[in-house]
């Protein structure tokens, strides 16, 4: 792994491409090592329960089009079946499915999945600012989602 980019007092680096989470955009600047294994290269990363709450919140309070993967990510750091969640947003586990391999969710069932994460991490939600916020961002349709480890807290980075 080539050392190319560094980020406060972490060692030069490149950005660690994270797909052990199941989505294909997401970058670590900080909060990994890597490793060399008898297999080959190896890479931990720090605390990756919290890593992936603040994925999830960052998914449903920054990204205006979920893709099926994320929808999945969310569903599954509920720690919900699509049963389960399909009876949370009335519609069937079918359809949940169909969500998670691509298809479109209406608006209002998008706004209630992303509710219904942001109350399972413990946020108290302002849904009229959660959906005129959403309603404000771009969508770009591929878009790399960078966090960061900082004293032990991990955090988007957010282009400016």
């Amino acid at each position: 792994m080539k050392n190319l980019m560094c980020y406060g007092n972490e060692e030069f680096r490149t950005p660690y491409h994270y797909t052990e989470c199941g989505l294909d955009d997401v970058y670590l600047l900080s909060g990994y090592e890597v490793h060399n294994t008898s297999h080959g290269e190896g890479v931990s990363v720090k605390d990756t329960d919290n890593l992936h709450r603040v994925i999830g919140e960052y998914l449903a309070m920054h990204k205006k089009i979920m893709s099926g993967k994320e929808v999945r990510f969310l569903r599954k750091q509920m720690d919900l079946t699509q049963s389960e969640l399909g009876k949370w947003l009335g519609v069937s586990d079918q359809q949940i499915a169909r969500y998670e391999k691509g298809s479109e969710m209406p608006g209002a069932v998008d706004s209630l999945l992303r509710a219904l994460y942001l109350e399972s991490i413990g946020n108290e939600i302002a849904l009229r600012e959660l959906l005129s916020a959403l309603d404000e961002f771009d969508a770009p349709l591929t878009e790399k989602q960078m966090f960061v480890e900082e004293n032990g807290v991990w955090k988007p980075k957010i282009a400016a």
